[in-house]
């Protein structure tokens, strides 16, 4: 029997202490969790990223012409559903035209011949297709991330068709080493993304209503901006007599 009552005493003494380091621990989350939701406020709302995007960069006189083909698709489309698609069209020219200007007023109107359209050479009774190029800058740095879209599309296929007759395993790895080859040069081809942009609008308009407006932005080169820039327009000298 009092052997028993030593037994009992010292396995209730086992559970006290087992329950007493519980019950410390407990408390010690319990602090850390105050003390985390204590650093998680904030007196003005956090940053986080947008979701993952792409943006095309526009590199040379035939993206200009890709842009218009695009541009020209999306806008003929919007006019039919707008039940204007039968009216003839007329590009103007934007005012102190640059280099880009110039060129892509002559890549929508032979686009818009390529369609089927009728295209004037003067604004009477047509509707007026108007652009506008417009450059942005950015001072802050544009740190360059590869996606990993190649790699997400490989997870989901597995294998290249070169290795089908290969194990599972090898497939996998295989595929994924391609598609981790394939981000990288489309990241290190594009060039990565630039702080200057260009923010393109197309629209067209019948009087004061918009039949359609379609707004695009691109990165371009900084060595390039100048192409899109509006021409400043020629300064007028005043010639006073004697």
């Amino acid at each position: 029997m009092k052997q028993g009552f030593w037994d009992y005493s010292r396995h209730f003494d086992e559970e006290r202490g087992l329950v007493l380091k519980h019950l410390r621990a407990m408390t010690a989350l319990v602090s850390l969790g105050v003390l985390v939701a204590g650093c998680a406020t904030s007196p003005i709302p956090v940053s986080e990223n947008f979701p993952l995007t792409v943006q095309p960069k526009v590199r040379s006189a035939g993206h200009w012409g890709l842009l218009s083909k695009d541009i020209v698709a999306q806008t003929l489309d919007t006019l039919d559903r707008a039940g204007a698609g039968a009216s003839p069209l007329f590009v103007a020219t934007p005012e102190n035209a640059s280099t880009f200007d110039t060129a892509f007023r002559e890549f929508l109107i032979s686009e818009l011949v390529k369609a089927g359209k009728v295209v004037q050479g003067n604004p009477t009774g047509a509707l007026q297709l108007t652009y506008k190029a417009q450059v942005v800058r950015h001072n802050s740095p544009r740190p360059h991330f590869v996606p990993g879209r190649f790699t997400m599309i490989a997870a989901g296929l597995f294998a290249a068709y070169g290795l089908r007759h290969e194990h599972l395993d090898t497939q996998l790895a295989g595929g994924l080493a391609l598609a981790g080859i394939a981000d990288y040069v489309a990241s290190v081809d594009s060039g990565g993304p630039t702080a200057t942009e260009l923010v393109l609008t197309t629209t067209v308009a019948s009087g004061d209503r918009y039949l359609t407006r379609k707004t695009d932005v691109y990165y371009i080169e900084e060595a390039d901006a100048t192409l899109f820039a509006a021409l400043r327009a020629p300064k007028t000298m005043k010639v006073v007599g004697p």
